[in-house]
This record gives structure tokens, C-alpha cells and sequence, in this order.
């Protein structure tokens, strides 16, 4: 037991109508719960007078992090994929949105992780983001029937929201490496013309190093981290960007009718995953401060200061799709509509498309073999 007491907030909670009692679900694109059984809406207050506070990083990990208010959370892990999945206390079994396994609730576990202060609601509505997804996998190349008749059950397009550190920083670089500028040196050379060895002259082009050391400056807004392990981060990167200017204080209510996953990447991992992100724009700076036609970097010393950060949810729509025994997902950003996946090939297509191939040019080549040479 830890010697502190913890603040616990349950957001998973269910919201019932104001009219009937049923469950409400939010409404994408809106501010209110929609009642699927009488109509009505139920208004959802945001409250514009909260800020969104951007946190001190080191005061919050050295003096506030056993404090924070925190949320009860029952996840629990897939056994197919390892997706951890956070369900709602009353709910017993479900599946897995990202790969269709049935889950139950008796394997998980329940846990106290840090509330989310702010989010991105859900934008567009399941049946666009069907639409949009169709229209992706219409356009990919010898993809297998199967998958083509999948985009037609809207079911598998899952609503959900994912964890996300933002992280702001300056940070100073100091760094030592080499300038390359380009010079022309005319060198001779012999060739054969006619039968004749001649001799020639050429200009080629070489490269004068010069050391080098500086440092460079750079303040990082809203360095985007995924909170997750469970998706392809290459995928789930390309979905960026994120209108962070339009989040919202968090608020339960977004949650209604979706799925969230908790964080498996705590604020400290994110934080040295951020600075991965940051040092590839931090090596740009100083190719750029370095100057010359070519650049060399030996090393780089960054120190990072005025840290913040945020933990927000962001709003996805998540398919899967098992082909040949592998799991492949579906990614659409539920704000801006990009969509982003993988994706299977099916052998016979590509098969049957090289035979044809093979055909054309067996064809062409009989073709000029028969007629073009007696012409």
C-alpha cells in the first residue's frame, strides 16, 4: 500500500437520458449525447473557462506525480495481439478492437493511471469513416476479394481513443563536425576515338573538409508521443497532424458509446521518445548552421529546459482484418479523416497479373520476330 492517498475518479460511468433512462452515446461532430431509443439530445457543457494547462514536467514527476488525481481503469490484455483495452466496470466481455479477439473482463486487472486532462472529440461519424475507408482499399492493388467485401460491414470500424503524452521544451544543442565545400580539379585522361588513343582533360568534383562547432537553439511545441505499443507506430504517426489547438478539457461524457485504451508508455518513456522525435529536427538545425554543400555530424550535447506536457486522448476508428492467420489493422483519424493501414496481397492476383504480363510480351516478342524483321 502506498503512504499516500490517492485521488481516484471513475470515467466510465454510465450516462442515461434525461427523457427515458436509456444509454446515451455521444454524437460525433457535435456537443450533445444522442438517445438511440426516443431522439432527444442531451447537451454536453464544455467548459470553456478552463484552460488547457500545459504541466511543469520536472515539478510534476519530482512532487506531484503520487498525487495526481488518478482514474480506476479496468484493462485488460488480448491474448491474441496483446492489445491492452480499457472496459467499463459493468461490462463483462467484449472484443478486442484491434484484432476481433473475445475478451473477458476476469482476466484483467484493475488500476489507477493518470486521468487524461484533456481531449480531441470524435469528428466525423462511423458511416464517413466507413466511406473513407472503403475508398482506400478500393484503391489498393491486388488486394484479396475478401477484403474488398469487408469494407461493407460498418461493424468493424470501432471507435476508439487512444492515449497520447504532448510534450513543449527548448532545448540547446552544442555540436562538433565538418563542413564540406565543394572544389573542381582538371584531370586527364585517355580514351579511344576512331581506333586512336587521345588523350582528354575533365573537370571532377571533390570536397574540402573544414571542422566545425556550434550550437543551435530550438523551442518544440506539442511533440507528439502515442501512449501506445499496441499499433503500428508507423501508421499511427502518418495519421498526424492533430488539431491540438481545438482540445477540450476531458470530460467523460466524449467517452459515451467508444472505447479507450490506457497507456502502456508512462510520461517518462514518452519523454525520451520525444526526444528522439526532437533530435531529427535538432540535426536539421545544424546541417542548416554548418552551412557549406555537405555536412558531417560528429556530436551533439542537448540540454532541455522549460519541459511541459499534457496527457491527452485522441479519436480513432480502428478495423481489423485477419487474412492468412496474420492480423492487419486500419487506421482513420477521427478529426480529419486520413486513413492509414496495413494491408495484405493476395498471391493469386499477383499471379495471375505477372502471367498476363509474361503473355503480353511473350506476344510482342513473336510479333516481331514473324513480322518485323521481313518488313
Amino acid at each position: 500500500m502506498n503512504d499516500f492517498t490517492e485521488k481516484i475518479e471513475d470515467t466510465n460511468q454510465e450516462l442515461k437520458c434525461h427523457q427515458c433512462g436509456a444509454i446515451l452515446k455521444y454524437k460525433p461532430g457535435t456537443t450533445s449525447l444522442s438517445c438511440e431509443y426516443c431522439g432527444a439530445q442531451n447537451d454536453i457543457e464544455i467548459k470553456s473557462d478552463v484552460p488547457i494547462v500545459e504541466i511543469d514536467y520536472m515539478d510534476f514527476i519530482n512532487n506531484k506525480l503520487k498525487t495526481e488525481v488518478k482514474q480506476e481503469v479496468a484493462t485488460v490484455k488480448c491474448t491474441s495481439c496483446g492489445a491492452s483495452t480499457t472496459l467499463k466496470p459493468n461490462v463483462t466481455s467484449d472484443q478486442c478492437p484491434f484484432c476481433g479477439t473475445s475478451l473477458v473482463i476476469s482476466n484483467g486487472t484493475t488500476s489507477s493511471q493518470l486521468r487524461p486532462e484533456s481531449m480531441l472529440p470524435f469528428k466525423i461519424e462511423q458511416k464517413k469513416a466507413m466511406e473513407l475507408f472503403g475508398q482506400w482499399v478500393k484503391k489498393l492493388w491486388f488486394a484479396p476479394n475478401k477484403l474488398k467485401k469487408f469494407i461493407h460491414s460498418i461493424d468493424k470500424l470501432v471507435g476508439m481513443y487512444i492515449p497520447y503524452w504532448t510534450y513543449d521544451s527548448d532545448t540547446y544543442s552544442d555540436y562538433t563536425g565538418e563542413r564540406g565545400t565543394y572544389y573542381y580539379v582538371t584531370e586527364s585522361y585517355t580514351t579511344t576515338e576512331n581506333g586512336r588513343s587521345v588523350t582528354k582533360t575533365r573537370q571532377v568534383r571533390k570536397i574540402r573538409w573544414a571542422a566545425v562547432s556550434g550550437h543551435v537553439n530550438h523551442w518544440f511545441d506539442d511533440v507528439l508521443v502515442p501512449a501506445s505499443n499496441t499499433l503500428p507506430k508507423k501508421y499511427v504517426m502518418n495519421l498526424e497532424p492533430w488539431d491540438t489547438e481545438n482540445l477540450v478539457p476531458f470530460d467523460d461524457k466524449f467517452l459515451s458509446g467508444f472505447k479507450a485504451e490506457s497507456y502502456q508508455i508512462d510520461l517518462k518513456q514518452g519523454f525520451e521518445e520525444a526526444k528522439g522525435i526532437m533530435d531529427e529536427t535538432i540535426r536539421n538545425l545544424i546541417r542548416q548552421h554548418i552551412g557549406g554543400d555537405e555536412q558531417r555530424i560528429h556530436t551533439v550535447d542537448t540540454k532541455y529546459s522549460n519541459i511541459t506536457f499534457k496527457h491527452v486522448l485522441f479519436p480513432l476508428y480502428i478495423s481489423a482484418y485477419q487474412f492468412h492467420n496474420k492480423i492487419y489493422r486500419f487506421l482513420v483519424n477521427a478529426r480529419t479523416g486520413e486513413v492509414q493501414g496495413e494491408r495484405p496481397y493476395s498471391f493469386w492476383k499477383i499471379f495471375f497479373f505477372s502471367l498476363g504480363v509474361a503473355a503480353v510480351i511473350a506476344a510482342l516478342v513473336y510479333l516481331y520476330y514473324t513480322y518485323g524483321q521481313s518488313s
